[in-house]
């Protein structure tokens, strides 16, 4: 009964920590926060937009997913004879071909993902109208041009997720399914999608293209990855020699919304009683956490494993 009591006391407290992190979202901290990251964003978009047209756009090659259909309409478009006085269109054509999927992420998504992804699609657009298309590409080789492309351009859309946002179409659609179910990654969505699309395109265009927009597809999705750090799973050990770490786990459970596992041990050497506490985040969290942790126990041991395996109930979070 006591410990039942206990254990009910925690949640109290962790549920009244939670409840404090919300009314902290809420208001001009909230708003100061979200809009530091606007700039980060616009930034993000402008290296995308500078990959694509620069490295991309001169090759002939397809992006795949979203804007790879946009490209394959203004193909379309050029074959019945429309070439908008030179003007590039494919911008364009994607952020008509975004509203579909913003408007389900609307029922589906918080208002502020939804607000910094307008702007990020948004400013893509103009971005892509505004940078000029080189005449040739950059670079002699064709593959190189696409690799440094699919980096540029992953990097890009890696840092606009980074900061909870989304570059709009297949990827909007990986961050659903995460939000969903979180046993798959955005660039991992983006590449089944990409590699259906060039399967499709095959039909239309010779096969070296097809090739070299599949790799410019495969670098894309490498970058992106490796920079959305909100979907690379950690797991953290710590170690502390703390009497009593209740406050330090209601902090780290009602701040982060990750539970943990506390296991008791000794120091072979010392003898002393170590309380050790295995805790599961994504990357992204990982500042906030050692920032909780050395709060309370400065002298804390901290062991990171990157990029580990998880299966079972583990929220993945966009932010």
């Amino acid at each position: 009964m006591a410990e039942k009591t206990q254990n009910s006391s925690i949640g109290d407290r962790v549920i009244r920590e939670e409840a404090k992190i919300r009314r902290d979202d809420k208001g001009k901290n909230a708003a100061k926060k979200e809009g530091m990251k606007l700039p980060v964003i616009v930034l993000g978009a402008a290296i995308y937009a500078l990959g694509f047209n620069v490295f991309l756009q001169p090759l002939h090659l397809y992006a795949g997913g979203m804007m790879g259909f946009a490209q394959l309409i203004r193909y379309g478009m050029a074959q019945l004879g429309m070439d908008f006085k030179g003007v590039d269109i494919t911008g364009v054509i994607y952020y008509f071909l975004n509203i579909p999927a913003l408007l389900i992420a609307c029922k589906r998504m918080r208002k502020r993902f939804i607000i910094k992804t307008i702007i990020a699609v948004s400013t893509v657009t103009f971005l892509l109208l505004l940078i000029p298309i080189p005449a040739v590409p950059v670079l002699d080789s064709t593959l190189g041009n696409a690799m440094i492309a699919g980096l540029i351009c992953g990097a890009g859309v890696g840092i606009i997720l980074l900061m909870g946002a989304c570059d709009g179409g297949v990827n909007l659609i990986g961050i659903l399914l995460i939000n969903k179910n979180g046993n798959t990654s955005v660039g991992r969505v983006s590449l089944i999608a990409n590699v259906i699309l060039y399967g499709c395109m095959l039909f239309l265009f010779d096969i070296p293209t097809v090739i070299y927009s599949l790799i410019y597809s495969v670098f894309s999705s490498i970058a992106v990855d490796k920079i959305h750090a909100q979907n690379i799973s950690t797991q953290v050990t710590v170690l502390t020699k703390l009497a009593d770490t209740r406050d330090m786990e209601i902090e780290v459970m009602g701040r982060l919304n990750r539970g943990m596992t506390e296991v008791d041990a000794n120091g072979i050497f010392t003898g002393e009683p170590v309380k050790m506490f295995i805790i599961f985040i994504n990357k992204h969290e990982s500042g906030r956490l050692r920032g909780i942790i050395k709060a309370h126990d400065p002298n804390a041991f901290i062991v990171e494993n990157e990029g580990v395996r998880i299966e079972g109930n583990f929220l993945r979070k966009l932010e």
